[in-house]
């Protein structure tokens, strides 16, 4: 059996392929899906690749199996691992931060203001796959960024780093790291005016130097010897795929709960009337991840936070005891709701976070509102994805409490009518997101099928 594309999601301890096939028509047919351990830790990525394909060939009943082309996304290795660093906390600062997390980081370190010694102690020891320097408007304040170019470059690291700032210093700071071990790319301003975010070019080049030095990974080594096309970050493949979907139905939020960590990706400009009180820009494509939240790996911190008479009250039973034994996959009636409900204080919680709030000041004229975060007021649709949103058996009764988080009216989020529920049935947007970069027409028709948008 030949197929036109095979897609590897190659996680931290889980190797997914998904098949692809008919892809230049306009019937693009998802084939199946296998999956394999991780071997990273084996010291060769190829092997967990290798076991999917053949748990892929298996599942479809085929002698063998062939392909055009194989993409892939990646977690492993640590996944991107990135430190970001500008002028003010507020403004550049949250701008790399942006652009970091939209393009699927696992953000380490952020800075603003000239790095100190605690700084670059703390850049060595993290060991980033890439560094994001940012710093100063276009035209305006420039010592920041060629200090602390200066001192990045003084670390003798071989780590990319991209320069996003002030594009007065481009010569400069391309001048700077003339020789170093470090390779250097040069992009657009993330924050080239104030109250102006403009961070799409950084993710584009974040993306690109990922894959040219994700294969140097320990155990990813050989990952090109599969591996023939694109490799994005796996979060940053997500957020490829909300945007691509944004395209086909307007302004939603994407809902991913782990076993570790909780992301929650928006892709909305939001309404007029709250962007003439927003204090700060929010980017359009938004991500946020929470490091805290995760029903497996932090399931237990995640009930410290709760409470654990509260999880016993809301279970009808003790809960304390249900963590003896917990599974990354519920065994039991008991696990699945205790589960179920981590996945619920998860999800909420994260897309709490996510979200804008107004607040309110008081002065001569009165009580006056403003907007804090992002504006999520017109969004229409919420979208699962991930393990616990799209398998557990309680997964729609989790979504549809997800519409109604905001009776208190707080958040800048719409009322519970107002939103549709969409799945992501094949478990498989991050696949979908990077086949949008090389087959851009078929991942959509296959994102409407998988969505059952058709």
């Amino acid at each position: 059996m030949k197929v036109d594309a095979l897609v590897a999601e190659i996680g931290s301890t889980t190797t997914v392929v998904n098949a692809f096939d008919r892809l230049d028509s306009q019937e693009p047919v998802f084939c199946g899906q296998g999956q394999a351990p991780t071997s990273v830790l084996e010291g060769d990525v190829r092997i967990g690749l290798q076991g999917a394909v053949e748990d892929l060939r298996k599942r479809l009943g085929a002698e063998e199996l062939t392909y055009e082309v194989m993409l892939a996304t990646s977690s492993a290795a640590g996944g991107l691992r990135m430190t970001v660093h500008g002028l003010v906390y507020d403004m550049t600062v949250k701008a790399a931060r942006e652009a970091a997390l939209g393009a699927g980081a696992n953000l380490h370190l952020a800075t603003a203001g000239i790095l100190q010694e605690e700084d670059l102690e703390d850049i060595r020891a993290i060991h980033p796959n890439v560094i994001l320097l940012a710093g100063g408007t276009d035209f305006g304040e420039r010592k920041t960024a060629l200090e602390n170019a200066k001192l990045l470059r003084g670390l003798e690291m071989n780590v990319p780093v991209i320069y996003a700032g002030n594009r007065q210093n481009q010569a400069q700071i391309r001048k700077i790291f003339e020789g170093a071990r470090a390779p250097l790319y040069l992009t657009e301003n993330v924050y080239p005016r104030l109250d102006e975010l403009n961070i799409e070019p950084t993710r584009k080049i974040i993306h690109q130097v990922f894959e040219e030095h994700i294969t140097k990974a320990p155990g990813m080594q050989d990952v090109r010897n599969l591996v023939t096309g694109t490799i994005l970050p796996t979060p940053g493949a997500v957020m490829e795929c909300a945007k691509l979907l944004y395209g086909e139905i307007g302004d939603l939020v994407v809902l991913d709960v782990g076993g570790a960590t909780t992301d929650v990706h928006s892709v909305t400009e939001g309404s007029e009337e709250i962007a003439m009180i927003q204090i700060a820009p929010e980017p359009a494509a938004k991500r946020t991840v929470e490091g805290d939240l995760g029903v497996y790996v932090n399931a237990r911190s995640m009930a410290e936070q709760i409470g654990m008479e509260k999880l016993s009250k809301e279970l009808g039973m003790e809960a304390a005891p249900l963590f003896e034994d917990y599974r990354p996959i519920p065994e039991t009636e008991d696990q699945r709701r205790l589960t179920e409900l981590l996945t619920w204080y998860a999800a909420s919680t994260a897309l709490e976070r996510h979200c804008g709030k107004l607040r309110y000041t008081y002065g001569t004229n009165g009580r006056m509102a403003y907007a804090d975060g992002k504006d999520l007021t017109k969004i229409r649709y919420l979208v699962a994805t991930g393990g616990a949103l799209t398998r557990l058996p309680g997964r729609r009764q989790v979504m549809e409490r997800l519409r109604r988080i905001n009776e208190g009216h707080k958040l800048l989020y719409p009322k519970a009518e107002a939103i549709a529920l969409l799945e992501d049935r094949w478990y498989c947007m991050a696949s979908l997101g990077v086949l949008s970069q090389t087959f851009p027409e078929a991942a959509r028709l296959l994102l409407q099928q998988n969505l059952s948008l058709r």
